[in-house]
């Protein structure tokens, strides 16, 4: 495969692209709907163009400040320029490509343009929409992004170094497992179409016209889920990942053994059942954390979505863990090749990350409407859906990963005589200390672990 440049890279490894990344040359192919959910979209968009040139908009400008930072605000009534309504097959569209992206001879998502660097797939108007609605909710609200620093989480576990001691040991289960989760996982954004969207024009006391929010069924959850799934003969990040662990560790599992691994995580392959359904249901309801008149369907979207937004920013671990791995031609095959298919996977997460953090931010500065009416701030209301969500993410989750990683070592490691004295070491490298009691503690993060 030929080495291509990222067009979509970072400054830091570990940091969130601009929202202007990933802008590449001009194309014209967009993928086919069906007519009558087409006309649908168009028809809302044609509404929406209609009610905001007939009524204008209240827009929220800043005066110039002193060294790059916001003046004054000042208010001023006109139409706004931004293009803010978009249809579906818009959002869904992709840049033309002069090559496309394959691996193992697989056709992958995305490609690269005339001078050989990287272009992400739909993003040929998915881009400019993310900083078009931004810009927007920076001129009503004037409020900062919604947004966690990725410093926030531990560094991966294992990490660079002790994955290396482990390799180079002969110990490659727990690296092919750890991307042989991640893939499976990157699968289940295909979920997204599943989810029951609100009526957010009813949920918010303010106008969503010309918003993401307003958009999130209209092409956003559609073009995530085909990023992370794969859509027709392309194949997604799941694919693109079980791809790159292929080619370091030259195919190193079967279906059975893969089946297994999926079993020890928790990860059933059947379809639940309706009685399982509405089991997690109500026990959802019964955990709720907003009021009781707001539209639960709403709760459990946002609560999704802020979720699926922290998973998004702390994968950035994962990525600069696997792409600093996969790269060392002494350590697995393939010539970096590995390395840089996760490479592309991450400047694709790029638009997840910033589509996720206005259209909540989009919420959070709006004012919720209950179902008799009852006004909430939406401040409050993501405030304690987003709280729940981060103690979750920094201590639960890592608590059940740090325990399934060390296990999966265990289990590679037990038939070695050394088996003790590596973990040891492995163990030496980080930051994850086991007491004598068996518990785990991160030094990065003083909360017990297990």
């Amino acid at each position: 495969m030929a080495v291509h440049r990222n067009s979509q890279d970072y400054d830091d490894i570990g940091a969130p692209m601009p929202l202007d990344a990933g802008l590449g040359p001009d194309g014209t192919r967009r993928r086919a709907l069906s007519d009558r959910k087409a006309l649908r979209a168009v028809c809302r968009v044609v509404a929406r163009r209609h009610r905001s040139e007939r009524q204008g908009r209240r827009r929220r400008v800043h005066s110039a400040g002193v060294e790059g930072r916001p003046g004054p605000v000042e208010e001023v009534i006109g139409l706004s320029t931004l293009q803010v309504e978009y249809t579906e097959a818009e959002l869904l569209a992709d840049h033309e490509v002069a090559e496309p992206l394959m691996a193992k001879g697989v056709r992958c998502h995305g490609g690269f343009n005339g001078t050989g660097e990287y272009v992400s797939p739909r993003t040929k108007n998915r881009w400019p929409a993310i900083r078009a609605w931004e810009q927007q909710r920076l001129e009503q609200f004037s409020s900062p992004i919604l947004d966690i620093p990725l410093e926030s989480w531990p560094e991966n576990f294992p990490n660079v170094e002790q994955s290396k001691l482990l390799l180079r040991n002969g110990v490659r289960e727990p690296t092919i497992s750890a991307l042989t989760r991640i893939g499976t996982v990157e699968g289940f954004g295909v979920m997204l179409r599943t989810l029951a969207i609100p009526d957010f024009e009813r949920s918010f006391d303010e106008d969503i016209a010309g918003t993401a929010v307003a958009h999130i069924d209209g092409g956003l959850f559609e073009a995530h889920a085909r990023d992370e799934a794969g859509f027709d003969d392309e194949a997604g990040h799941n694919v693109m990942w079980f791809v790159a662990r292929d080619i370091a560790f030259e195919d190193p599992v079967t279906e059975d053994q893969t089946a297994r691994m999926l079993a020890r995580m928790g990860i059933g392959a059947g379809p639940r059942t309706d009685a399982e359904l509405t089991a997690m249901r109500d026990a959802a309801r019964a955990a709720r954390a907003l009021p009781d008149d707001i539209d639960f369907t709403l709760e459990v979207l946002a609560g999704r979505m802020i979720g699926l937004l922290l998973i998004e920013i702390s994968a950035f671990h994962g990525f600069a863990w696997a792409e600093a791995l996969l790269s060392d031609p002494d350590l697995v095959a393939g010539d970096g090749e590995a390395a840089r298919i996760i490479g592309y996977i991450r400047s694709d997460e790029a638009p997840h990350v910033a589509w996720l953090r206005t259209a909540l931010s989009e919420m959070r500065d709006r004012t919720w409407v209950g179902e008799h009416g009852e006004k909430h701030k939406g401040s409050e209301m993501i405030s304690r859906l987003w709280d729940r969500a981060v103690s979750d993410s920094l201590l639960l989750r890592r608590q059940d990963n740090l325990k399934f990683v060390l296990h999966e070592i265990e289990l590679a490691t037990a038939h070695r005589r050394d088996a003790a004295d590596l973990l040891e070491e492995m163990l030496s490298l980080g930051t994850v200390v086991r007491r004598p009691d068996g518990s785990l503690v991160d030094e990065q993060s003083p909360q017990l672990l297990g």
